[in-house]
């Protein structure tokens, strides 16, 4: 190693090292050429298998099983430390390090996969910061899979790189792109407004399921279908024939299989919040929990609630999930 130091009160050095190689992109070979996986590829990884890793996590700690293996809740002063909270902060730490050191090649892709860390950690408990309380494994906690089959489905197809606008500003082809958006972004209202988030949301990025979306007919409970199908019998009960029960127990069941059915006490705990919230237990009897069972829960769960004629039902909501 020489090192020299520069004259006329400049501060300088030369340092001879060896050159360091930093790879551009991480190649995995396939066939005759290599197969370059980008940011957004490492993203949308980190996103699944995140939140694939999560659900076995947490349904073993559910299940009692997970304490053999050394997993369990964490804590932290008495305080049960939801694992959105790390989501949480490993995305304001990789974005504080994107925006601050400008990584490139395969720093970028690893800050990609950690990033993706991060968001698969924060939107697995979506319906924990959407409604504002634990409902991990009540029906609401539903909605924490909804939300994350919309994020991978839209990095997904962000994979191959999407220019939303072309041209240059100005000129035929961009006025054309900026029609297309507006549409589609017409169409993604449609959708929202006949009770279709999902679609509204990835319709975003794919049209055509945007185009899908407003074509068919609106939920019975939207907007649309409340003000555009008054009056008109035959599109109310084909709607609600469309959107009926059994659309809602196929999609439940496919829910649950990825991600796991509602638990016994995750619906107690969920009951007992609203009762509590009465001044009197009484203002809420059994009777009406009952009610709110048939409303609320799913075939699978109802058929089995047989632990609801345990007159102690709100000792059996404390503990964990």
């Amino acid at each position: 190693m020489r090192v020299e130091a520069a004259s006329a009160g400049h501060w300088a050095s030369l340092v001879d090292l060896p050159p360091v190689h930093v790879p551009s992109r991480v190649k995995i070979p396939v066939g005759r050429g290599d197969l370059s996986l980008g940011p957004t590829m490492w993203l949308f990884l980190g996103i699944l298998i995140t939140f694939l890793v999560v659900r076995v996590v947490t349904r073993l700690i559910r299940s009692g099983s997970g304490g053999g293996v050394g997993l369990g809740n964490v804590r932290i002063a008495g305080n049960h430390v939801h694992h959105q909270v790390f989501g949480i902060l490993i995305i304001i730490g990789t974005g504080i390090t994107l925006v601050s050191a400008t990584p490139r090649g395969a720093a970028l892709d690893a800050a990609a996969a950690v990033f993706g860390v991060g968001v698969g950690l924060t939107v697995d408990e979506f319906a924990l910061w959407l409604h504002l309380e634990d409902v991990y494994w009540a029906e609401q906690g539903r909605k924490s899979v909804d939300a994350i089959f919309c994020v991978l489905v839209i990095t997904g197809a962000l994979i191959g790189g999407t220019s939303f606008v072309t041209g240059r500003m100005g000129t035929a082809a961009w006025w054309s792109s900026v029609a297309v958006i507006v549409v589609n972004l017409l169409l993604c209202v449609i959708c929202l407004l006949k009770g279709k988030v999902m679609t509204g949301v990835i319709g975003v990025f794919i049209s055509v399921v945007a185009i899908v979306g407003a074509v068919r007919l609106a939920k019975p409970e939207s907007w649309w279908a409340q003000h555009r199908y008054a009056g008109k019998a035959r599109l109310a009960e084909r709607a609600a024939n469309r959107y009926d029960q059994r659309h809602r127990d196929r999609w439940n069941r496919l829910r649950d299989f990825v991600a796991g059915a509602p638990s016994e006490k995750g619906v107690l705990r969920q009951m007992s919040r609203i009762a509590a919230s009465r001044d009197r237990e009484d203002l809420f009897p059994r009777e009406g929990l009952m009610d709110l069972c048939d409303a609320n829960l799913s075939a699978e769960i109802k058929a089995s609630r047989s632990w609801m004629d345990n007159s102690n039902w709100r000792s059996r909501c404390s503990g964990d999930r």
